[in-house]
């Protein structure tokens, strides 16, 4: 390894190197292109910056004067590729190497000043860099080494083609590096077409969690997820914590409601230039906050100092959500906790995300408010400051304080002021998580038993009847224990330390209130036995008994069983009295009743036996179609498709020839031929003073003028 980088990771405290580091820093993988792949947080920045080193200076303790970039740093945020340009400044200090940035929302002018100026290193997201390449501000044609750190993470943003468009400008002769925490499809396509011959290096155990990451379940209420992630910050009070959420609304309004509770709190997310998030950042490093809200923009690279808790508000979309929002504490050999704020409506969610990425997470209650301030206390007494000496005015103040207050006042006093600069605990309810025990329900304890004078015959409830005794007999819902109401009393059951406050307050006469009398039970009621439910292998419930009993079982049905439904019998030709039946009555000859004639429209019937209305109708009389249609004819009507017409009446033709010639009786216009087509008679045609004068087309306007 080249001397100077070796003295800059000594100065940095780096005694031995990671797993992923003194991987890629293999004397037999020095000139090969690598597909890495391994967890976050375990030092790949200068893992990456260690193995091109080799590459960039060969055997040289230092590098030349600036000029064309020897090697491109590629990275998918802009938090990210900041990072990285900070972690390559302190590694290659000592080599004399130039690194310079090219990152979108900064300065485009300072960067292209930067790049004419000479660089050694190029670090950048990808757009902008493609922005500079294509208007010749960076040039490519010295490029030894590529590096495309978090690959997988470049591709689902969708930046496949700016990679291709820079790893096709570059010259073929380049080494290329790809890391990524995961090796999709989409990337092993990308080492095939741009890598040659790649070396597969892997440091991730499979089946196997982060080491130094502790993973918690907290399930909480939909409506105090909020309440909870308070609490969470207020029990572990880590220097740096980190919330994850979704959306930027939400980090917009967790930013809002921890700021009002008197944290210390930045956001960022997409919707914040560029600046406002490197301000926020460095606040987190400078101490001047403590608590980052961040949307997934921030789940990839960034390294936070002391960063012990983070807390997922919203649940990750997808497992490598989940290890990429984790990653960022447990860092460098530090142990954090990843606290997972699992709604009850999304608890099957969280199992199933966390079971996906093969996680053993604990489910936990969320800490209640005296768990917090007891904390407080303890905290408060093991704090340092109680070691430190006194100076000579603080040991004066001390001397004076206990002259005029009493130790008991200055301890209370201390306490208060120490709570006075954190937030108020939030009430939560606690519940246990899945899968664990259930708590049993704890005994009621000595009890006596008193009976009231109202039941079931005068509508008792246990609704009412507890208020009566909380209001009129001065208890505590929790002194009253089982209320057994019957048909005319209710026997209620009182904590033994409640009986002589109850009697003082009943009286001689045993009143409650509105006639309700209360006095001790002779004896405790005896226990009701629950209903037992029928199982699958017990006996069965015999079925209801039946109105009308079946003749036969279902069983034996057969179609000579039943007896067959009669049917209608069709008419048949007049019977001769030889044919009928000897011991059937004699019918009176069926008379049709006088009908008013069919319609034009109906359709002539068949001329045979007509079918009969019913099992012993009358047959119904066939119809005539030449007599049927002509008796609604109308005069002068067409005669119906399929039917000869029927001869008219000469009344019929006289009326149709005089109805001819009189123009009151047709749709046409006087002085056109009999039998014309009706129409339109253009304007002015015919004879002058011939029928009324029509206005020509227009709608209202005047007739003309006579010249």
């Amino acid at each position: 390894m080249i001397s100077t980088l070796t003295d800059a990771l000594a100065e940095r405290g780096y005694d031995t190197l990671t797993d992923v580091q003194q991987a890629v820093t293999a004397p037999e993988l020095a000139d090969a292109d690598l597909l890495v792949s391994a967890q976050t947080g375990s030092g790949k920045t200068v893992g990456f910056g260690l193995a091109i080193g080799h590459t960039l200076m060969g055997d040289e303790a230092r590098m030349g004067p600036p000029a064309a970039p020897l090697a491109l740093i590629i990275a998918p945020t802009r938090e990210l590729a900041l990072q990285v340009q900070r972690e390559l400044v302190w590694l290659y200090a000592k080599t004399g190497a130039r690194v310079v940035s090219c990152i979108g929302g900064m300065d485009a002018r300072e960067e292209r000043r930067a790049l004419e100026r000479g660089a050694h290193i190029v670090v950048g997201t990808p757009g902008r860099l493609r922005d500079h390449i294509t208007r010749g501000a960076l040039d490519l044609g010295d490029i030894r080494a590529i590096v495309l750190d978090e690959a997988d993470e470049m591709l689902d943003l969708g930046f496949r083609e700016d990679l291709e468009f820079m790893l096709g400008a570059a010259p073929d002769t380049r080494r290329t590096l790809l890391f990524s925490a995961t090796v999709p499809p989409a990337i092993a396509e990308l080492a095939k077409q741009f890598q040659r011959d790649a070396v597969r290096v892997t440091t991730i155990s499979r089946g196997t969690q982060h080491a130094d990451i502790t993973y918690q379940a907290v399930q909480v209420a939909s409506h105090e997820a909020e309440h909870a992630i308070m609490n969470l910050l207020r029990f572990h009070d880590a220097p740096t914590a980190i919330v994850f959420a979704n959306t930027r609304a939400a980090v917009a309004r967790l930013t809002a409601r921890l700021a009002n509770r008197g944290l210390a709190v930045v956001s960022i997310s997409g919707e914040l230039s560029q600046d406002e998030r490197s301000h926020a950042l460095q606040a987190m490093r400078d101490g001047r906050a403590r608590v980052c809200v961040a949307t997934d923009v921030a789940a990839r690279g960034i390294d936070l100092p002391n960063l012990d808790l983070v807390i997922h508000a919203d649940l990750p979309t997808n497992t490598e959500g989940l290890l990429h929002r984790s990653g960022r504490t447990g860092r460098a050999g530090r142990k954090g906790i990843s606290a997972l704020i699992v709604p009850d409506k999304a608890a099957r969610k969280a199992e199933r995300i966390l079971k996906w990425a093969k996680i053993e997470a604990e489910w936990i209650a969320a800490p209640s408010a005296d768990e917090i301030l007891a904390l407080d206390e303890t905290r408060l007494m093991a704090d340092e400051v109680w070691t430190k000496p006194a100076t000579a005015a603080e040991a004066d103040f001390a001397t004076r304080l206990l002259a005029d207050r009493t130790p008991e006042q200055i301890a209370t006093a201390c306490l208060r002021l120490y709570r006075a600069g954190l937030s108020v605990p939030e009430e939560v309810n606690t519940r246990p998580g899945p899968g664990a025990p259930k708590a049993k329900r704890a005994s009621f304890g000595p009890s006596v038993w008193f009976e009231l004078s109202v039941g079931e015959d005068k509508r008792a409830e246990a609704r009412w009847l507890l208020p009566l005794l909380c209001r009129a007999g001065n208890l505590d819902k929790s002194q009253i224990g089982k209320i057994r109401v019957q048909p005319d009393v209710s026997l209620v059951e009182i904590d033994e330390a409640a009986v002589p406050g109850l009697l003082a307050q009943l009286g001689p006469d045993g009143l409650l209130e509105d006639g309700v009398t209360a006095r001790r039970a002779a004896a405790p009621p005896a226990d009701r036995p629950r209903p037992t439910r029928p199982t699958g292998d017990g006996p069965r419930k015999p079925a209801p008994a039946r109105d009308k009993p079946r003749d036969k079982p279902r069983g034996d049905w057969t179609p000579d069983s039943s007896p067959a439904r009669p049917k209608p019998a069709r008419a048949a030709a007049p019977a001769t009295p030889t044919d009928a039946a000897p011991s059937a009555p004699a019918k009176a000859p069926y008379k049709a009743p006088s009908k008013a004639p069919a319609k034009s429209w109906d359709k002539p019937r068949s001329t045979g036996p007509a079918k009969p209305r019913g099992t012993d109708g009358p047959p119904r009389k066939p119809r005539n179609p030449a007599t049927h249609k002509a008796a609604w004819a109308k005069p002068g009507s067409k005669p119906h498709a399929g039917s000869k017409p029927a001869a008219a009446p000469a009344a019929a033709k006289s009326t149709a020839r005089a109805g001819a010639s009189d123009p009151s009786k047709r749709m046409e216009r006087p002085g056109t031929k009999p039998g014309a087509k009706p129409g339109k008679k253009p304007y002015g045609a015919g004879p002058k003073g011939t029928g009324p004068k029509r206005a020509p087309e227009g709608g209202n306007a005047a007739p003309r003028r006579k010249k």
